[in-house]
């Protein structure tokens, strides 16, 4: 019978060893731990301690007293009201006479057959917790929870064994204490593991952080995007998530789907680390490493003294004609006005906009045929073809070739996370990152990817980049559009199949649009929107 009894416990420690390797919850894994050691020794309480090493602390993690209904720390919510347990006393010597203290300090476990009886610790704080509880604590067995390096950063304590037939209260035999010692070296690891993995996760989000930081500093124009994209992204997932009905709802998130994704929205615009900063940062139609709107501005002084120059000569030459000087100051003053208009509609050209006119267009290029002396002396057009080409840029404030140089960013994403060794819980990140400026009709970049061949969450990810620009109000060239707005051009590109539209539909029905607006949005930009106006949209 006691060899079965030991069989049955090996197999339950066993099992529990498995356990506490797949939780992935720090607070469910001290609770896990504290629950099998009460388990196993078939204890009536317990309390799990953490060690701060730096402040000589033992910590109250998690409480439990079942006789008692105490439930205390951990996921229960109820917060633990008593103060750490101190290695080292107020003099500085080592604090031998707390049981917990003693049980880290010489490195050995603590077994105790009666509090009451026992010489050498104090148990004032335990007899008066007794006194207003009207508990009896009688056997204690501590344990030092002992990681893979052999360091102690634990301790597990466990308060009046039961008999497992009676119900008295019995003193914890060998037997018991061995077992959980090998508990305690299991649950040490299991511990220390997942403590690692969470460490070496913040680490890894940090370093995302501080590229996309890098990224976002880069232009006080694109600031918060890679912090906004991501948002977006996982507000219309988690919609997609709760839809119950519809073509998609066989998609379904667990915790490692979201953290994937997350991190693939933190990543969508890695790329941009390699992009030119005087192509991020191009706040104007003529901005390089300075906007060369200025070079202009002192050759439009240039005509203008040589229209005075030429009035000038013009009055000498008059002669005795008395008319002409009149004529020729009205024609100066014309000539000077008309240089003063053509500066300011340069100016306004060079600011950018969301659509550019094509009778503007053909006024620059009026413009830039004017006939000047250059700095060399020689006859030359107004404006340099490069000058010519950024000023009648159509839409925003980049060339075609500039244009394409920003598009570039997506082929570097993807080629810096495809060289990343993913763990397979994150194999997918370059594939919803990278995706994010493909078209359900195949139009997009950089693969030409239709819509059944994306993923879900790059489909997502598309969306929540589009709106996100929409309504991003720190563009030189445009302000940030309001929700009615952004919606109507989301609806027209829906209908045009540059969207997914089964994801549309869920992004309006569900308000993605609106949450993520009271997060990021000016008061002014959420107005009331008739979603029945809206472009494609099918309730």
């Amino acid at each position: 019978m006691e060899q079965e009894i030991l069989i049955s416990r090996l197999e339950e420690l066993n099992a529990i060893g498995i356990a506490l390797s797949s939780e992935r919850d720090i607070y469910r894994l001290l609770e896990t731990i504290l629950i099998a050691a009460k388990r196993i020794a078939n204890a009536d309480a317990g309390t799990l301690y953490l060690l701060d090493p730096e402040r000589q602390l033992l910590n109250f993690e998690i409480v439990r007293t079942d006789s008692l209904g105490i439930a205390m720390g951990g996921a229960t919510g109820q917060p633990i009201q008593f103060p750490p347990i101190p290695l080292i006393d107020p003099e500085g010597n080592p604090n031998n006479s707390m049981v917990v203290a003693y049980t880290v300090l010489h490195d050995k476990a603590v077994n105790i057959a009666d509090a009451y009886a026992a010489e050498g610790f104090d148990f004032s704080g335990t007899k008066s917790f007794d006194k207003k509880t009207g508990y009896r604590s009688t056997s204690f067995l501590a344990v030092p929870m002992k990681n893979h390096e052999n360091e102690t950063i634990g301790v597990l304590q466990l308060i009046n064994a039961l008999d497992r037939q009676s119900g008295a209260i019995t003193t914890f035999p060998e037997a018991d204490q061995r077992m959980l010692e090998s508990l305690a070296s299991q649950a040490a690891i299991a511990l220390t593991n997942r403590c690692l993995i969470q460490q070496l996760e913040r680490l890894f989000e940090s370093l995302v952080t501080l590229i996309n930081t890098a990224i976002d500093d880069k232009s006080p124009y694109t600031g918060e995007h890679c912090k906004r994209v991501p948002a977006l992204t996982m507000l219309l997932a988690e919609a997609v998530n709760r839809t119950g009905g519809g073509p998609l709802k066989g998609f379904v998130m667990s915790e490692k789907d979201r953290y994937e994704l997350k991190i693939a929205g933190m990543l969508h615009d890695c790329g941009k680390i390699t992009t030119p900063v005087h192509v991020v940062d191009k706040a104007t139609k003529l901005h390089t490493l300075f906007d060369r709107i200025h070079l202009i501005d002192t050759r439009f002084e240039v005509l203008k003294r040589d229209a005075e120059i030429a009035m000038l000569r013009a009055l000498l030459e008059a002669g005795e004609d008395t008319d002409a000087p009149a004529r020729i100051r009205a024609a100066f003053a014309a000539r000077i006005r008309q240089l003063d208009a053509d500066r300011e509609f340069l100016r306004y050209s060079n600011i950018g906009s969301e659509k550019m006119a094509e009778a503007d267009r053909t006024r620059v290029r009026d413009i830039a045929a004017y006939p000047w002396r250059n700095e060399a002396g020689e006859l030359a057009d107004f404006l340099n073809a490069d000058e010519l080409e950024n000023l009648t840029i159509p839409f925003g404030t980049l060339t075609q070739s500039e244009r394409q140089v920003i598009n570039h960013h997506i082929d570097v994403t993807i080629k810096m996370l495809e060289a990343l060794p993913w763990p397979g819980h994150l194999k997918n990140v370059p594939e919803y990152a990278g995706g994010h400026h493909e078209r359900m009709d195949g139009k997009g970049y950089p693969k030409g990817l239709k819509r059944e061949q994306m993923s879900v969450q790059a489909r997502v990810m598309g969306i929540a980049d589009i709106f996100e620009a929409l309504t991003a109000k720190d563009r030189p060239y445009k302000r940030g559009k309001t929700l009615t707005e952004s919606l109507s051009i989301l609806g027209k590109f829906k209908l045009g199949g540059h969207i997914d539209p089964d994801l549309f539909d869920v992004f309006v029905r569900n308000k993605v649009y609106l949450s993520y607006a009271e997060q990021f949005l000016d008061p002014e930009q959420i107005d009331s929107v008739d979603e029945s106006q809206i472009p494609g949209y099918a309730p």
